[in-house]
């Protein structure tokens, strides 16, 4: 194509201009660190992410957050391990099983809120061993641990094998609470939340797996759960790990100080009345408030004590918790 020598004038004026631009009129904002997160569809993490978002905790933080919903936690799992997304919540003791075999997980602290076993208010079960020979629901399954820890204090306090003694039934967490709702089983052990639910409903806790934890050498209130990434993309990415966190911390902070909120989050957690207050008040029991460091070091006790009772099933040929299974924010 022939350019004529106008339009050559005229080209070169346009180069001219564009190279005397001051380089610093396109610097404006910083750039926004994109975070993709997959959490469960109806799971308890989107109470905060809803909060982190609606305040805009995330823009606040250069954060671009995406939130994609997965139906199941082996999902969110296998999609994590794909590199299909950034970031799930999960504990510790499958971060630590796959950093053993290979795999470059991490976690930061999410949730030190864990499972109880919960009955009637007028039942006459008063304590652990007051469970013997009765029904008893347990929601996560055989290795679950707030099952096995529970079983490893009747065990070494009571010399009481609940699984042997007890007439243990395994189920999905909704139906263990609907089953105890109506009184098919004397006793159920299930997360937190639903735990929460059947308290405002008529339900007491009987021992929770927190109170089991400590009284095996924990010190304090261990994270159950995590934020859980890739070593190699928080090391790739630290602005999105960091703003991200930083983000993370001032949504729990609004949610840990104010009831307002809680009153407009009543749609995505589905209660109200006296059931929303109890799931705003066990889930500020479950805000981590310790250093990382500590947690670290009580969760590697448990996790040997998981190890003893759930075996090799359970944590595989690792019998010690896999060093850099917490992540340790590094200095700026």
């Amino acid at each position: 194509m022939m350019i004529s020598r106008r339009g050559t004038l005229g080209l070169a004026a346009l180069a001219t201009a564009a190279a005397l631009v001051p380089k610093t009129s396109f610097a404006a904002a910083p750039a926004t660190a994109v975070v993709r997160i997959g959490v469960l569809k109806f799971g308890t993490v989107s109470w905060a992410l809803d909060t982190l978002k609606h305040h805009g905790f995330a823009t606040a933080n250069d954060i671009d957050l995406e939130v994609l919903d997965f139906a199941g936690e082996d999902a969110t799992n296998v999609a994590l391990l794909a590199g299909a997304i950034d970031m799930i919540v999960s504990d510790w003791q499958w971060v630590s099983r796959q950093r053993s075999e290979g795999v470059d997980l991490t976690l930061v602290p999410y949730s030190t809120a864990v499972g109880a076993i919960m009955v009637k208010e007028a039942a006459p079960i008063r304590s652990i061993t007051d469970l013997r020979g009765k029904k008893l629901g347990v929601a996560g399954g055989p290795l679950d641990k707030s099952w096995l820890l529970i079983q490893a204090l009747a065990r070494r306090d009571h010399g009481l094998d609940l699984a042997a003694t007890s007439d243990v039934v395994f189920g999905a967490p909704p139906l263990i609470s609907e089953k105890a709702m109506q009184g098919e089983l004397d006793a159920v052990l299930n997360f937190w939340h639903f735990c929460a639910r059947l308290e405002a409903n008529g339900f007491r806790r009987l021992i929770g797996a927190d109170a089991a934890a400590q009284a095996l050498g924990a010190s304090g209130a261990v994270s159950a759960l995590g934020y859980v990434f890739h070593d190699k993309w928080a090391n790739e990415h630290p602005d999105a790990i960091r703003g991200f966190i930083k983000a993370s911390a001032q949504s729990k902070d609004l949610l840990a100080r104010s009831d307002d909120e809680w009153l407009r989050l009543a749609p995505v957690v589905r209660a109200q009345g006296e059931e929303l207050a109890k799931l705003r008040d066990r889930y500020r029991e479950g805000i981590p408030r310790r250093p990382v460091a500590e947690d670290a070091a009580d969760a590697g006790k448990l996790y040997r004590v998981l190890a003893e009772i759930g075996g090799e099933k359970l944590v595989g040929g690792a019998p010690e918790m896999a060093p850099g299974t917490f992540w340790q924010v590094p200095p700026q």
